[in-house]
């Protein structure tokens, strides 16, 4: 059985850190980008970042660029979201997921395997 288990969240204040970390299980996604996602309560499943196959290429969402920072262990078959400078409006269910493709995936039906989320609260 193939799984995506995320850990890391929970209640941090605002300017604070966290580092989220993905790992997977079931099968090796060397081969796939990988991504982590976002949700808040009442609003979309959004993209906060990717990374292709091998590390080489990333994408942010722009609110979280020069404070967020994705990575991945091939070798652990892990991925992490070094989140710094934390803001409230980064409050939400964070979810890791894996791509259907190598390279940068960038919408939600790009990903055919998703974690359960974790709860990254941010307090003012």
């Amino acid at each position: 059985q193939v799984r995506l288990v995320e850990s890391g969240g929970g209640l941090v204040q605002a300017g604070g850190s966290l580092r989220l970390s993905c790992a997977a299980s079931g099968r090796t996604f060397s081969n796939n980008a990988m991504g982590w996602f976002r949700q808040a309560p009442g609003k979309d499943r959004d993209l906060v970042a990717a990374i292709n196959w091998n590390g080489g290429s990333t994408n942010y969402a722009d609110s979280v660029k020069g404070r967020f920072t994705i990575s991945r262990d091939n070798a652990k078959n892990t991925v992490y979201l070094q989140m710094n400078s934390l803001k409230p409006e980064d409050t939400a269910v964070y979810y890791c997921a894996a791509s259907i493709w190598a390279s940068l995936a960038r919408v939600p039906r790009e990903y055919n395997y998703w974690g359960q989320g974790t709860q990254v609260t941010v307090s003012s």
